[in-house]
């Protein structure tokens, strides 16, 4: 099984999964945060690959670990975002303050 979350060099790699509500979220959440803490973490990456719906608690998932990653001096990037994953980051305004990675 592949691993969701997984660190290279000075970047925290997580794959989102399929549907984010506030179960995964929740989980998601406690691992980041203890890494964060615990490790030299500069660059947080979460990758939508395969991301179908995210909810209203996904969206403060993102946004409560980019307060905390540039309150360190780090950044946050989202990738692999599909049609449906970039309506709500539009409507909700996380592509204001997220980067797209390339």
């Amino acid at each position: 099984m592949e691993k969701q979350i997984q660190k290279i060099r000075n970047t925290l790699y997580v794959k989102v999964p399929a549907e984010v509500d506030h179960c995964q979220t929740d989980a998601l959440r406690e691992e980041i945060d203890r890494r964060l803490q615990t490790e030299d973490i500069r660059i947080l990456e979460f990758d939508f690959t395969k991301t179908e719906f995210m909810d209203s608690s996904g969206i403060g998932l993102l946004m409560g670990r980019y307060r905390k990653i540039r309150d360190g001096g780090g950044e946050i990037y989202v990738s692999n975002v599909g049609y449906a994953m970039q309506r709500i980051f539009r409507m909700s305004g996380l592509y204001k303050i997220l980067k797209q990675s390339k």
